[in-house]
């Protein structure tokens, strides 16, 4: 195991590599420059910009340089937030993304496990057709519909949260619910059709036939096995939530990450963009390694040999 993780771990490193080389020179082929919407500065004030971060030097010593800092830990100086180093910025933002991230994350798997569990053990009944209205309605309407009508019948008309803004946890309720519709869809369709594969499998008819019960049928023997692609689908959904959803932040006005590297994008801020590029790499590459090691937890028949 340890000689597993170890490789994975290196493998890691060549992967971050290859994503910031990758992501610096197609940097390069954005139009324009950090100063292109600098219209109150002179061409010789611009230079002087273009100089002090090191854009006027020739592109291959600019990576190098880039490399360098990077393998420090420094991620650069924003060109938008003038003195601002890029990691300051960014876990200023992430905290807010990963809150309403997380929290919609967990929300969204519970219900839609048990939604998925409740559909498959009362398969073709009035509750598995609820259960998969709710499933295909969560898939197939976008979240910023559900934000809207949230800010509008419970934030305007109940005023039980605020609308918009941030500031206490109240003000994380209606995103988080809002951004856990799709994963809570998500998670209900694969456990159903997981379950019902899983419940319809040989040994789960030789059980059945020992006298166990239903508890014990499916959430012993056959919880576990279906738990796996679930666990899959979902690692990378988790990205895509803790990194920010640019939508949902505009909406209620979440200082989030997702927002915070679109306004990059339209500045030509090159070190956030870099920055935010490398971070949201580095959590998917490292929810595939847990993933991978969680196969060995929830299924005890997986196991990862020392030579792997």
């Amino acid at each position: 195991m340890t000689r597993y993780i170890l490789q994975r771990l290196g493998y890691m490193i060549i992967t971050m590599f290859l994503i910031a080389t990758f992501t610096f020179f197609l940097m390069k082929f954005l139009p324009g420059t950090p100063l292109s919407a600098a219209d109150k500065l002179s061409e010789e004030q611009q230079a002087v910009v273009l100089e002090k971060y090191g854009l006027d030097d020739p592109v291959p010593v600019q990576y190098f340089n880039y490399i360098v800092n990077l393998t420090q830990g420094d991620l650069g100086i924003s060109f938008q937030f003038d003195n601002r180093e890029v990691t300051t910025i960014i876990l200023e933002r992430i905290g807010p993304s990963m809150t309403i991230g997380v929290q919609a994350m967990i929300v969204g798997t519970i219900l839609g496990m048990l939604l998925g569990l409740v559909s498959a053990i009362y398969h073709n009944g009035f509750l598995d057709y609820g259960s998969t209205f709710i499933a295909v309605l969560g898939k197939s309407i976008p979240s910023f519909v559900f934000a809207g009508i949230l800010q509008y019948y419970v934030g305007v008309k109940l005023g039980w949260f605020p609308v918009a803004l941030w500031g206490t946890w109240q003000h994380t309720i209606m995103p988080t619910i809002a951004l856990a519709i799709f994963p809570l869809a998500i998670a209900a369709r694969f456990m159903r059709t997981e379950m019902l594969e899983v419940l319809g499998s040989d040994y789960i008819t030789t059980a059945r036939a020992k006298g166990v019960n239903k508890f014990g049928v499916v959430f012993k023997h056959g919880l576990r096995n279906a738990l796996i692609p679930l666990v899959t689908v979902l690692g990378p959904l988790a990205i895509g939530l803790v990194t920010g959803t640019l939508v949902i932040e505009n909406i209620f006005a979440v200082p989030g990450i997702g927002e915070q590297f679109v306004k990059a994008i339209n500045t030509n801020d090159f070190p956030i963009i870099m920055g935010t590029t490398l971070l949201i790499a580095f959590l998917f590459i490292f929810i595939i390694l847990v993933i991978d090691l969680l196969y060995g937890v929830i299924d005890p028949r997986i196991r990862l040999a020392e030579g792997e």
